[in-house]
């Protein structure tokens, strides 16, 4: 099989239409349902889609009896084809920022603390000078955002960059470590314990985030460290709101940032425990890819946020 052309898409013309057509075989799994979802006949979907393939020289899809499933082949086209429709509609967003006399459109992902600490300042800061600049921020983990961010649906991400990608592709600011804290209810048996011992803690139900997630990992390490098994009884939940519930209303344990607990543990309802050894996580920064250029309002909002963090560092 000999190596495709450089300007491989320009020889087999590829269309938007292909890469609609990719998306919703994905969805459908089914050639007619894929056709009708985007206005064709099934007919001219299968030509649309034979033909590229015939340009290509390999199969995208397998032809099933149940319907059509995408091969390896098709996982590729699958994945750049989200990823320039996402690209061609964030282009659309800021032509219409600048249409309407708005400054633009900002795509930001972070995880939870620099959500309600830094970024929500900066963009307080950066919309007296641009006040129609449009931000959209998406809080998740670490290991969802930089899929995103290399996808192109972030300008640039608040994070830390896990194992397993390529360094190389990014740019990375260091912000700081993370302190996290052990939340309960006011009025938990544990409050008045001192000193308070791991083993005591073990002993009570509690709600963390999924294993494989950064503040699950120094949970589990925490217990691992000292040789001591992990509670027996674990909810599972990326939202800190589930936790909070969940602790307000029974004698569970969770974890969060120190940041996230005192923005919104009401002191009436909700205590840190006062563990006696400090507890952070890994530091996270500003990560942007490498070969990117940002937009004028995403820049302008990334640099306010370097000058809070310079600030925070130089009180």
């Amino acid at each position: 099989m000999g190596r495709l052309a450089t300007d491989w898409f320009l020889r087999a013309r590829l269309k938007l239409r292909h890469l609609q057509l990719f998306l919703a075989l994905e969805e459908h799994r089914n050639l007619h349902r894929a056709a009708a979802s985007l206005s064709m006949s099934q007919p001219a979907a299968s030509k649309l889609l034979g033909d590229l393939e015939t340009q290509l020289g390999v199969a995208l899809f397998d032809r099933h009896s149940r319907g059509v499933t995408p091969n390896w082949y098709g996982e590729i086209m699958i994945r750049h084809a989200r990823s320039i429709l996402s690209e061609l509609h964030h282009t659309g967003e800021e032509l219409n920022a600048m249409r309407q006399g708005n400054a633009g459109v900002v795509a930001v992902g972070t995880v939870m603390a620099p959500a309600v600490t830094i970024l929500a300042s900066a963009i307080e800061h950066v919309h007296r000078d641009l006040p129609g600049l449009k931000v959209r921020v998406d809080v998740d983990v670490s290991k969802v955002l930089i899929p995103r961010l290399m996808e192109g649906e972030f300008d640039f991400a608040i994070t830390r960059i896990p194992e397993g990608f390529p360094a190389e592709r990014f740019v990375f600011e260091e912000i700081g470590e993370e302190d996290i804290c052990i939340v309960c209810r006011e009025g938990h048996p544990l409050i008045d314990v001192m000193p308070l011992e791991l083993e005591r803690l073990v002993t009570y139900p509690w709600s963390l985030q999924p294993p494989g997630a950064l503040l699950r990992q120094r949970v589990d390490n925490l217990f691992l460290h000292h040789g001591v098994r992990p509670p027996r009884q674990i909810v599972d939940t990326p939202d800190i709101l589930v936790s909070l519930a969940l602790v307000d209303k029974s004698d569970s344990l969770t974890v969060t940032t120190r940041q996230v607990a005192e923005m919104l543990c009401a002191p009436q309802r909700f205590r840190i425990l006062p563990f006696s050894e400090p507890l952070s996580v890994q530091p996270y920064g500003l990560v942007s890819l490498r070969d990117q250029r940002l937009s004028p309002g995403a820049g302008a909002l990334m640099s306010t946020l370097r000058e809070i963090i310079r600030q925070q560092d130089n009180p």
